[in-house]
């Protein structure tokens, strides 16, 4: 009697590379898009600079085929991956928890703003009055070089 062999997480992620399904579809789309969205400007900024500084000297076809190539698998796989089910449920708990988040008004937002830069100001000064002082003491001691 043979014993079936659990598919391993490899084949698992292949066979969902190979997939056109949509794993929960409605479920964090806002989330997955964004993502996917990122994903595939990273990868084409990527593409850009490799063309541009790696292949410059390479002909035409190779110095333009090779990263077309590139963009065209790895949007393939940034847009399986945002429907690889592992992946999908973390951005399904992400955009749920995003949206339990109480977001501050413009009023609240821009009061925030001017008293945390109004307090790295007045930081920046004690340290700065701070420093030019226990500069100026450890030079009168002669601790250290005028």
């Amino acid at each position: 009697m043979s014993k079936d062999k659990a598919p391993t997480m490899g084949s698992v992620f292949l066979q969902e590379l190979t997939s056109v399904a949509l794993y929960k579809r409605s479920q964090g789309r806002m989330a997955r898009q964004i993502t996917c969205l990122v994903i595939w400007l990273v990868l084409a900024i990527g593409c850009w600079r490799m063309s541009a500084a790696v292949l410059n000297r390479m002909e035409a076809p190779v110095r333009y085929g090779v990263p077309a190539a590139i963009l065209v698998v790895g949007m393939w796989i940034a847009y399986r991956l945002v429907n690889y089910p592992p992946f999908a449920d973390f951005l399904i708990a992400v955009e749920a928890e995003m949206n339990k988040v109480s977001w501050p008004t413009w009023r609240e937002l821009s009061r925030s703003t001017v008293v945390v830069i109004v307090l790295i100001v007045g930081l920046t000064a004690v340290l700065f009055s701070l420093d030019a002082i226990f500069q100026f003491l450890l030079q009168t001691l002669g601790v250290t070089p005028r």
